[in-house]
């Protein structure tokens, strides 16, 4: 009587149409979770991809029916000068954007992770000028630049520099003045990404190297630098897709001039396919800058596992 009185109850098992039934209202609460976001990425992004990349093999004016050609957009791209151009002047782009924006922001994030007055503020004013309309940005850039009349200029010829550059309307200089800009708009959003990789840092760390005697220089080399290497990974990749992606800043600044001295891919694109109505040759640029980032970003991802193994 006593073992029947402290005996644990079984557990109802479900009958398998009840499970089925459960298993079924589960997939779809975690379809409707997922499905708003999955239909915007399919409208938004596969599609026009998956129909890039078959335009590509096409000759289309957006007129006429398309007419398949094969592989002679990507041969004509070989041929094409402009295109030419416009790789070279976006990887001299990434080459200058991405190593300065890091710097910049690396040290902004330095200077303000200490406990000085008024932080907060210095922290904000840093993060302004990336959320400031970029067509804003380079109209108040274009007319620093002024070689005239600018701000910059008049410093350079107040200091002693009598022969100052040209900038925007240099060959020369046109593109080191789009670079300045794009470090200066986007060096607060990078700032508070490293701000939080450096808050993340136990402070043991540095009190344990501080015992060793490491000086400022050593601490920053052997405790700061390991710290923020998943962060500086993570700012590295944003770096090279939207180096690699730059558009209404060289638009609106320089418009690819002066001649084709910013002239950059993505650019190019938008004259081939929306100005030309050249939609097949406008695809088969895209794929390749879409190649070209792919293979940088993975061989990224490679060298940042190979130095975690080492």
């Amino acid at each position: 009587m006593a073992d029947l009185l402290t005996a644990t109850p079984a557990t109802a098992v479900p009958s398998p149409p009840r499970r089925t039934r459960r298993r079924w209202r589960n997939t779809l609460i975690g379809w409707s979770f997922i499905l708003p976001n999955f239909l915007g990425f399919a409208v938004l992004t596969l599609i026009p991809v998956i129909a890039a990349l078959v335009l590509s093999f096409m000759d289309w004016d957006s007129y006429n029916a398309p007419e398949w050609v094969g592989l002679k957009n990507f041969q004509r791209l070989l041929d094409d000068e402009s295109t030419k151009i416009a790789l070279r002047n976006t990887a001299y782009y990434a080459l200058g954007h991405v190593p300065l924006t890091v710097l910049a922001a690396l040290g902004l994030a330095l200077l303000l992770n200490r406990k000085i007055a008024g932080v907060g503020f210095f922290r904000a004013a840093a993060f302004f000028p990336y959320i400031t309309s970029m067509v804003a940005v380079a109209i108040v850039w274009n007319m620093l630049f002024n070689p005239e009349v600018g701000p910059v200029n008049q410093f350079l010829h107040f200091i002693g520099i009598d022969d100052a550059p040209g900038w925007t309307t240099s060959t020369t200089w046109a593109m080191p003045a789009v670079i300045l800009t794009s470090v200066w708009r986007d060096m607060g959003y990078y700032m508070i990404l490293f701000l939080a990789g450096l808050q993340a840092i136990p402070t043991e760390h540095y009190e344990a190297a501080k015992m060793d005697g490491a000086n400022n220089w050593q601490r920053f080399r052997n405790v700061t630098l390991p710290g923020l290497r998943p962060v500086t990974f993570l700012v590295l990749i944003l770096l090279t897709v939207q180096s690699f992606k730059v558009f209404d800043l060289i638009v609106v600044m320089t418009d690819g001039g002066p001649g084709r001295a910013t002239l950059v891919l993505s650019q190019q694109i938008y004259r081939q396919g929306i100005v030309e109505g050249e939609f097949g040759y406008a695809s088969a640029i895209s794929l390749v800058l879409f190649a070209l980032v792919l293979v940088l970003t993975l061989t990224q991802f490679w060298f940042n596992n190979r130095r975690e193994r080492s």
